[in-house]
C-alpha cells in the first residue's frame, strides 16, 4: 500500500512540475526533503505528536537551508499530518522514475556472474538503448550463482540469458521426455 501511495503522490507532483516546467527543481527539493525527514537524529521530533505541525514545518524550512518551494512544504505537512513520513523516500524514487521516463531514460539492472568493467557497461548500455529506442543507464550487480551470461531487468521486464537458466530449462526438458 505504501508503494501505491508513493506512486500517487509522485504522479501528482510530476503533473504539477510538468505544468510549471520545474521538473529538476522538484527533483532536488524532494531529495533534500527525503534526506531531512529520514535523518535518524530528527526522527523522534517528526514523529512526536506533541509538537505542533506548524512548528515542525518551521523547523523543516530552516533545515532545508534555502528557499524551498511552498508546495514541497505543503507535501511535507500532508505527510506529517497523515503519519506517512515513511513514504518520502519512495515518493522520490517514483518521481525520479517518472521524470526519467519523460526524458526517455530507462534504468536497467544487469546481473552477471563476474563483474563488468566500465567499457562493457557502456557497450551494454548502448546496445540496450538501441534495442529500446531510449537512453539506458546500467546498474551492474554480480551473482556468481548465474555461472555465466546475464539477467537484465528493465522496469517490469526480465531477460534471463544466464547459463543457470539455460541449464534449468535443459533439465526440465530432459525430465519431460
Amino acid at each position: 500500500m505504501a508503494k501505491a501511495l508513493a506512486r500517487r503522490h509522485a504522479q501528482a507532483i510530476f503533473q504539477i512540475a510538468l505544468t510549471q516546467k520545474t521538473l529538476d527543481t522538484w527533483r532536488i527539493d524532494l531529495k533534500n526533503l527525503s534526506q531531512v525527514l529520514s535523518d535518524e537524529q530528527t526522527q523522534h521530533f517528526w514523529d512526536n505528536p506533541r509538537v505542533r505541525l506548524d512548528n515542525k514545518l518551521s523547523v523543516l524550512k530552516n533545515l532545508l537551508k534555502k528557499d524551498v518551494n511552498p508546495l514541497v512544504l505543503n507535501l511535507a505537512g500532508l505527510l506529517m499530518a497523515r503519519g506517512r513520513l515513511g513514504i518520502a523516500g519512495d515518493i522520490v524514487v517514483e518521481y525520479e522514475r517518472l521524470v526519467d521516463a519523460h526524458y526517455g531514460i530507462e534504468h536497467a539492472e544487469v546481473v552477471t556472474a563476474v563483474p563488468l568493467d566500465e567499457a562493457n557497461q557502456q557497450r551494454l548500455s548502448l546496445e540496450l538503448g538501441q534495442a529500446l529506442g531510449k537512453k539506458v543507464t546500467v546498474k551492474a550487480k554480480v551473482d556468481p550463482v548465474l555461472i555465466g551470461g546475464m539477467v537484465v531487468k528493465i522496469g517490469d521486464r526480465v531477460i534471463d540469458g544466464s547459463l543457470k537458466a539455460r541449464l534449468e530449462n535443459l533439465h526440465r526438458g530432459l525430465l519431460a521426455r
